[in-house]
């Protein structure tokens, strides 16, 4: 009887929360969007992770990004469609509710957190290793569990308008990156002189696939993974004050990012050889000393570590905050649905500090390999719920294009472009098992994501999940 009143209060709180977010007027311009978009991607995953991808790679990784540019939009365009046609909360695991089920909905919520998780756990390994560009002695588990310790903090207390912080420290990492551009153009039209010759020969051949075509394939996972977050932006898009500005928005943002990132490589390419890369810095820092500006490495060092730090600490409240909302769809324990008298949802920001900790103990055992093996296993997860989403969108269109045929958003390019990025992003998790130090991540991942899946139906969804799932409503049309 208990849990019967607990389950009735949580659908009664779920439709208050529908009919106030029913009313919410959007006020976001195309460039808004776009904004977000570039703040909630660029990450460690790119300041860091771009070290294992020129490793496995070389200057082809320069070709790589731009594909991965391609796959991103088709998965953000998927996204956009079903969140316009018909806008719901809950992120896309609604829509692959609606699309297969509950068991794919909470296979698809769980899947998203654990994803979070990891890529939260990426972040401070990658804070570590900046870290220890000053430090080199000291352990990378003390500044791992330094910067968890201090993150959990921050949550905790409820500090009130990170969300702004955040926003600043966007563009913070975009002026960073647009900074070293600007000084990779001065090198390239001879107005700054290295100290030394570069030995990147972009006539070379071999240096483009040093590894064959084997080393950019297994490089992919790490290219997909720095356009983890495109998410928010399909998931936002319904925000827009006009629905037809969303195809400009996402190849405004995917268009600038996938430039960005890869004039960003190629000034990289043109300070240092790619063989003098490595995870033990950022791939920008390494590449900055080559112009001997005493300390232009360590302050851009600073403002990659404080822009990370900020993403993580964002990346802790939005992750544990996608574990309050499947609690109240009753995924997960109603426990996690709870706030305390500050708003802080304190048993979700608690499991999901569990990563953090998993993050400082893989520090501790693994210091050397830690960042390529959550980086792995946290893009493969990241790229399953883009398959999820990608199936979803092919199953629900003809659906939505039916009750909305006066919406015309001109995104996608039907199934066949559909299943033909599913079958790129399952050759991408394919190469990823090359190398055995990848190998493991990928193994990590689709094992947690088989538990995940028999889960769902071990615990017999129905019943008050669809009931809840009953009680959704789309939006208001515009």
């Amino acid at each position: 009887m208990l849990f019967r009143r607990q389950v009735e209060q949580v659908i009664e709180q779920q439709r208050l929360r529908r009919s106030k977010i029913g009313v919410v007027h959007s006020d976001l311009d195309w460039w808004d969007l776009s904004l977000i978009g570039v703040g909630a991607v660029i990450g460690a995953g790119f300041f860091l992770g771009t070290a294992l991808s020129i490793q496995r790679a070389g200057l082809s990784i320069l070709l790589a990004y731009i594909a991965g540019g391609l796959i991103a939009f088709k998965v953000f365009s998927s996204l956009a469609e079903m969140s316009t046609r018909d806008p719901q909360e809950g992120s896309f695991r609604v829509y692959a509710r609606k699309a297969f089920g509950p068991q794919i909905g909470f296979t698809s919520g769980w899947m998203y957190w654990l994803a979070g998780v990891l890529i939260m756990s990426t972040e401070v390994a990658a804070l570590a290793i900046f870290s220890q560009f000053w430090f080199p002695t000291v352990p990378l588990w003390v500044f791992a569990a330094i910067y968890s310790a201090l993150a959990l903090a921050i949550n905790l207390l409820g500090v009130n308008d990170f969300g702004k912080i955040e926003s600043l420290f966007g563009v913070i990492k975009v002026s960073a990156l647009i900074i070293f551009i600007i000084f990779g153009l001065l090198l390239a039209f001879g107005i700054i002189s290295l100290t030394r010759p570069p030995a990147s020969d972009l006539g070379d051949l071999k240096q483009w696939f040093p590894a064959g075509l084997a080393g950019t394939w297994s490089a992919l996972i790490f290219v997909l993974f720095s356009y983890g977050g495109i998410e928010v932006m399909g998931i936002l898009s319904h925000e827009l004050k006009h629905y037809k500005d969303i195809g400009k928005s996402g190849k405004v943002m995917l268009g600038s990012l996938t430039a960005v990132y890869s004039l960003a490589l190629l000034f990289i390419f043109l300070m240092v050889p790619a063989y003098a890369i490595s995870t033990a810095e950022s791939p920008f820092v390494t590449a900055l000393s080559a112009f001997g500006f005493g300390f232009a490495d360590s302050l851009l060092n600073i403002i990659i570590i404080s822009a990370a730090f900020s993403t993580m600490v964002g990346a802790l409240y939005g992750v544990s905050n996608v574990l309050v909302s499947l609690a109240q769809d009753l995924d997960a324990p109603l426990l996690m649905a709870w706030r305390n008298n500050r708003g802080v949802p304190v048993a979700a920001i608690s499991l999901t500090g569990l990563g953090l900790l998993f993050a400082i103990i893989m520090s501790f055992l693994l210091p050397n390999t830690v960042y390529e093996y959550l980086a792995t296993a946290a893009g493969v997860m990241l790229i399953l719920n883009w398959i999820i989403i990608l199936l979803s969108n092919i199953k629900l269109h003809p659906h939505h294009a039916f009750r909305h045929s006066s919406i015309n958003i001109n995104l996608t390019s039907g199934a066949f472009s559909s299943y033909l990025t599913v079958a790129l992003i399952v050759l991408t998790i394919a190469g990823a098992t090359i190398h055995l130090s990848e190998r493991v991540g990928v193994l990590f991942s689709l094992t947690m994501a088989l538990v995940i899946f028999i889960s769902a139906h071990i615990r017999g969804l129905g019943g008050a999940t669809a009931e809840l799932t009953a009680a959704r409503k789309p939006f208001p049309d515009k």
